[in-house]
């Protein structure tokens, strides 16, 4: 700083400067101290495209090189190569679900949905991944790896042309070591092809990288990925953490080092540690470390409470940290009894479970992290207490949002087996999971109809579930059985899953097996349309009164009446909690949803959550079906159920009495009503007096729009979002139970629409509003030698290139190009009317060392020098066509320097970029849903929703400045 400068500044603004100064060096020494283990998300700019399962050409030619990526280390090809241009690929940010993208169509596939990919579809089932990345030159010497949460599905991975690996499931999580691969102070490329045609599931399940992408930074010497294991044993007030880490040393030397294990409260205050010193790794060796700590007063983990521990590895090597380790744990202690059922803490609770697929509306199978909250808040507002992953591992952030909600999980495995494969699968799971104190119970499977009544199954259940506890003895091992009850895997497997009790006896089952423990992995199954009070089986649409599904099932309330009045039975998980894609029994096209939840698949309550809440939990609950909108029908009965934990029920239409009845316990109360405008009113009583009441009211005619949203504000993180609830309102504010207008929305300010829904389990309606990218190649590429560059009158629109030969027929060698002082090329592409409303790009890939471009004639760039990375020209439509559009190339030719070589010889693609329309839904039963997500910057976001004829309606959320996640871009 300039000395003429500082006699105008004021003291306190030179103190201010100096401290400045100082924070700025204190920064700077953070950032160039090596952090022993970074964990980078790697979720953001990345670039996507269709491939093609048996179209070469349409999968970009991969695989198709003399050498291929399996025959020569390093030699990727097509997109897997590091050169590839990928910059008319479509950008997006992860988790990313194509298949919620695509349309729908009846060739589609019942169980997903309808959704046009598969194998019906071959230009939508292959997706290619690419990213670019930079890696710091002072990460030489460090391991790096790249761990993918969930691909679905056959994913291939390559790192800078290297291949890395195969992984066919679309549930587990995988990590490469791409330490020898990666170009240390440069770029870096992956490269990821997901190949979505054939299914795991009988149910929605999305298609790409649908989960959170890592890049881990290690020591040589440090904690392997899901590499500890601790568990608590309680007595009284205090407890036992024991811990098991697994450490690795990937170092060419053995290592010495030592381990300090602490254990931390949720406010950060040590509680217990152990130091284990002169322990040494040889060589890629791998050792399981062991310790226990003693934890006074300790404050366990509950459904009430769900406090949560953390256990700090940390890894010393002379005095130097190497490597810490943070692990997130509960204390508490779980037991079954085979008379008694499920006990916490040594307090019995009774299991109110749902079973749960892992889609939701509008984004599909790709969830931002605060939507498994979401969901895990509303399903614990209907009294749930305990989730069942159905069925298939997790995504890592749902087991998360159980173990701070107070959620209980069966943690379920995909498919039965016990060769390798399976049981590799089993064991990945255990080892990703083993840490959260939500799981209460490892589920081998469900419904292996070939294999559970026999011997065959019986023999596989045992392998499993002996392997299983090899690696966890502290939970306990299940399996969801239709069929064959009392014989097969229901004769071996600890914690009987019964699924459907209307087709088996569990009271003879529990006499005959009465070490078995037990309980109803799915019970219920019942088809309802949310707010639908009517069948209507011509438009698929079901009454949502509690009606048994056939006689194969069980209505919800004569399920739960069963499992609650039966001790040695722990509890049951309703199939489902949510609705989901696929499955849309007992339809067919156009229905693309399941009908099975209590609740949407927005999040909206079905009716039944109100019998659930009112005998799930203590919480005083009325409430009154249908809703009374019934013009027509005046003067006809009307089915009125109420649900209610109260003692008596009233029912009032227009303040006259209905009758009064008492409430059975776990029932609920049906009268029938003649039909007349206005309110009916269900009054609740305790102990004989008014307790809670619930109503519904005739509505008048559509007046406003309504938008709302279940919090005010959000992180300004990129990640975080609301969740936005779309309603019509009368002129006197109430609520149009029966609106089904269609609702556009706009967005103004940090925020961006990532989704939209209604419930409705047979719209066809878009979840997303999308631009669209397409390609055109260049056609029918001629060349011809020319004198010079200038003024060449070969780059004319009209001009007749007839005679000309096909470009690149004489190989590039130093003699040619001493010969051919210049080229012209011409080549052409065709537009439709339709394309030139697009955005149309040029990306252009160098031709000669020296370039001049002419699209129909017009010169769009002058001696350009070759550019390795390509140029990129924004087209003007003024110089456009319908119809075919030349392309004219002076160039100074490229030649090989030696034989071997290659030089470019395609002149890249025109990109048309169609905008995205603009968001909109109808609504279905009243209701419709938004899904707003933040972009990254504080400020407010306003959401307005607008219908034809109605005033429009907004909702205002403040994106508050927040910490980002360490991330790699």
């Amino acid at each position: 700083m300039n000395t003429y400068i500082l006699k105008d500044i004021s003291i306190k603004v030179l103190v201010t400067i100096i401290g400045q100064i100082i924070y700025s060096h204190f920064l700077f020494a953070q950032e160039t101290t090596q952090i022993p283990r970074e964990r980078l998300l790697m979720d953001f700019g990345w670039k996507f495209a269709f491939g093609h399962p048996s179209d070469t050409k349409k999968d970009f030619n991969n695989g198709t090189g003399y050498f291929s990526y399996l025959a020569k280390a390093g030699y990727g090809d097509g997109p897997a190569a590091a050169g590839f241009d990928d910059r008319s690929w479509r950008k997006l940010d992860l988790p990313h679900d194509w298949a919620v993208e695509q349309g729908f169509s009846e060739k589609g596939s019942y169980s997903h949905g309808f959704k046009a990919i598969g194998r019906n579809f071959p230009e939508a089932s292959i997706g290619w991944y690419r990213k670019t990345f930079k890696i710091p030159a002072q990460d030489l010497g460090r391991r790096i790896h790249i761990a993918f949460d969930g691909v679905f599905r056959n994913s291939i991975v390559w790192v800078n042309g290297h291949y890395l690996g195969t992984h066919p499931s679309g549930y587990l999580g995988f990590e490469y070591d791409i330490t020898d691969y990666l170009n240390y102070g440069g770029d870096n490329v992956v490269a990821v092809r997901a190949d979505a045609t054939m299914e795991e599931g009988w149910f929605y399940e999305g298609a790409g990288i649908y989960r959170h992408v890592w890049l881990n930074k290690l020591d040589e010497l440090h904690v392997k990925s899901d590499g500890t294991f601790v568990n608590s044993q309680v007595k009284g007030n205090d407890a036992t953490v024991n811990v098991q880490a697994t450490l690795i040393n990937e170092a060419k030397t053995p290592k010495s080092f030592s381990i300090l294990q602490e254990v931390f409260n949720a406010a950060g205050k040590k509680l217990a540690s152990a130091h284990l010193a002169d322990l040494k790794l040889n060589a890629y060796e791998t050792k399981d470390i062991s310790s226990a700590m003693q934890v006074a007063n300790a404050r366990l983990w509950s459904l009430e409470d769900p406090y949560l521990h953390k256990l700090l590895t940390t890894v010393k090597q002379d005095d130097k940290i190497v490597d810490r380790y943070e692990t997130t744990f509960g204390i508490r202690s779980i037991r079954f009894d085979p008379d008694k059922g499920f006990f916490l803490n040594g307090k019995r609770v009774k299991i109110k479970g749902s079973n749960n697929h892992q889609d939701h509306a509008g984004v599909g199978s790709a969830m931002p992290d605060g939507l498994q909250d979401f969901r895990i808040n509303t399903l614990k507002q209907m009294g749930n207490n305990a989730y069942r992953c159905a069925h298939n591992p997790p995504t890592p952030e749902l087991l998360d949002a159980c173990d701070r909600l107070g959620m209980l999980v069966i943690d379920e495995n995909r498919l039965m087996g016990i060769t390798q494969t399976h049981l590799d699968d089993m064991r990945r799971l255990i080892l990703r999971d083993r840490n959260h104190p939500s799981i209460i119970s490892w589920s081998i499977g469900n419904e292996e109809w070939g294999i559970e009544g026999n011997i065959t199954g019986a023999r596989i259940a045992e392998t499993m579930q002996a392997f299983t506890k090899s690696i966890d003895t502290t939970r306990f091992i299940t399996k969801a059985v239709s069929g064959g009850v009392g014989r097969g895997i229901s004769t071996v497997i600890d914690v009987m899953g019964y699924n459907y009790i209307a087709t088996k006896n569990t009271d003879e089952h529990h006499k005959a097996f009465p070490w078995q423990m037990s309980w109803g992995t799915e019970e219920g199954s019942t088809v309802t349309s949310r707010g639908i009070y009517v069948d209507d089986r011509k438009n698929n649409q079901l009454a949502s009164y509690d009606k048994p599904q056939n006689q194969y099932f069980y209505s919800l309330e004569n399920g739960w009446k069963h499992y609650a009045t039966r001790d040695y039975l722990a509890g049951m998980f309703i199939w489902t909690g949510f609705d989901y894609r696929g499955e849309p029994t007992p339809f067919g096209w156009p229905s693309t949803g399941s009908y099975f939840g209590m609740i949407d698949q927005c999040g909206f309550a079905k009716d039944y959550v109100y019998y659930l809440r009112s005998w799930w939990t203590d919480k005083p609950t009325i409430h009154i079906m249908p809703h009374w909108n019934w013009p027509g029908k005046e003067g006809q009965l009307i089915d009125v159920w109420v649900y209610s934990n109260a003692d008596e029920v009233e029912l009032f239409l227009n303040d006259k009495s209905q009758g009064r009845k008492p409430m059975e316990k776990n029932g609920h109360l049906e009268w029938k009503v003649k039909y007349s405008a206005g309110t009916l009113r269900a009054q609740g009583y305790k102990n004989g007096k008014p307790a809670i009441s619930d109503q519904v009211k005739t509505t008048g005619n559509p007046s406003q729009v309504q938008l709302s949203s279940d919090v005010k504000n959000i992180k300004a993180n990129r990640e975080d979002l609301a969740m936005i609830t779309v309603d019509l309102r009368d002129k006197n504010g109430l609520h149009i139970p029966t609106s089904t207008n269609e609702i556009r929305f706009s967005i103004t300010g940090p925020g961006k629409i990532i989704g939209v829904g209604n419930g409705d389990p047979t719209s066809l309606e878009p979840d997303k509003y999308l631009e669209t990218i397409s390609t055109l190649e260049i056609s029918d590429l001629k060349e011809k030698i020319v004198e010079n560059m200038d003024d060449r009158p070969e780059v004319s629109d009209s001009f007749d290139d007839s005679n000309w030969q096909q470009a690149f027929r004489d190989d590039r060698t130093e003699q040619f190009a001493q010969s051919a002082k210049a080229l012209v090329y011409r080549g052409s592409f065709n537009l439709t009317e339709e394309d030139l409303k697009s955005a149309i790009s040029f990306f252009y890939n160098s031709l000669g060392k020296q370039q001049s471009l002419f699209i129909n004639g017009k010169e769009i760039a002058a001696n350009l020098p070759e550019n390795k990375k390509g140029d990129t020209f924004k087209l003007d439509p003024a110089i456009l066509k319908v119809g075919k559009n030349t392309l004219a190339i002076v160039a100074v030719p490229l030649f090989k320097k030696q034989s071997w070589e290659s030089i470019n010889m395609n002149p890249g693609l025109i990109q048309l970029l169609k905008p995205a329309g603009q968001w909109k839904r109808k609504l279905f039963s009243g209701l419709a849903q938004v899904i707003v997500q933040s972009t990254g910057e504080p400020g407010e976001i306003t959401l307005k929703g607008s219908s034809a004829g109605l005033k429009s309606g907004e909702v205002k959320i403040y994106a508050q400045p927040a910490k980002h996640r360490p991330v790699i871009n």
